[in-house]
């Protein structure tokens, strides 16, 4: 199977604090991967380094590769939104375009991106609400706000505008800590679903969720205050949870630290 995104000797900073070292990793394509580890451990700054959204941070750079199918997202020459384009991201708190229409929202990124008819658009947008399993609750409010959906909605209409562009990737940080436990399954169940036609990496402080949605998990940790985060093991996720190779993997999950 062609790798997805490999990543060799990342490390990212701020300025000239090291955030992250040294991370090397490969995940294929239509999985779901899941980042587990104590706050403040670089699951995050990792996430937004596969996109480029690292470096708009002041101060945020990185050093190492980031390989989409064979091609360094951070070579000479590349351009970050094109990155961007490639590789969506759900943030943790629903963040719709507030004065936008439902639809205006789903069709924010293809109107940037491209020229389209009408009825493409259309086509478009309903395909990606259905996706995001929303199509039936808001079908008949499109030109309504986006800002006057439930906190649930607003995330599934958030996913709908990430996967509205055919991206290769689509990473989630986060994308239930905002949300209640009937929306955080909706969740769940969608990403079941969007693993068939995309690669997810998730970040979440909830175990239970990442034995729940991936296929593999990677336990990151800092080996002391101040230190930069590493990668402590990634594996298949049931071998993480029940068999772990690492001590400090086997301490977190178990609940003797974090």
């Amino acid at each position: 199977m062609a790798k997805r995104i490999d990543v060799s000797g990342l490390s990212a900073y701020y300025g000239s604090h090291k955030a992250i070292d040294d991370i090397s990793m490969t995940i294929e394509p239509r999985t779901v991967t899941a980042f587990i580890g104590p706050s403040g451990c670089g699951k995050s700054t990792f996430l937004r380094t596969l996109n480029r959204m690292h470096e708009v941070t002041p101060g945020g750079r990185v050093e190492g590769k980031v390989l989409l199918d064979d091609e360094d997202l951070y070579g000479a020459g590349v351009d970050p939104v094109s990155v961007r384009r490639e590789v969506g991201m759900v943030f943790q708190r629903p963040n719709p375009f507030p004065t936008m229409s439902i639809f205006d929202n789903v069709a924010a990124g293809l109107r940037l991106n491209g020229n389209y008819r009408k009825n493409e658009l259309n086509d478009i947008v309903e395909k990606s609400l259905k996706g995001a399993n929303l199509w039936n609750e808001v079908k008949d409010r499109l030109n309504k706000p986006g800002s006057g959906l439930s906190g649930g909605q607003q995330q599934r209409l958030c996913i709908a505008r990430a996967i509205a562009v055919e991206p290769k990737v689509l990473l989630m940080d986060e994308p239930c800590s905002a949300l209640d436990p009937i929306s955080t399954l909706a969740i769940e169940d969608l990403i079941g679903e969007l693993k068939e036609r995309f690669t997810i990496v998730i970040v979440t402080h909830n175990m239970q969720q990442a034995a729940r949605v991936s296929d593999r998990t990677a336990f990151f940790n800092l080996a002391a205050v101040g230190q930069p985060g590493k990668l402590i093991e990634i594996d298949d996720t049931e071998r993480i949870f029940s068999n772990p190779s690492v001590q400090a993997t086997e301490d977190y999950i178990s609940g003797r630290f974090g």
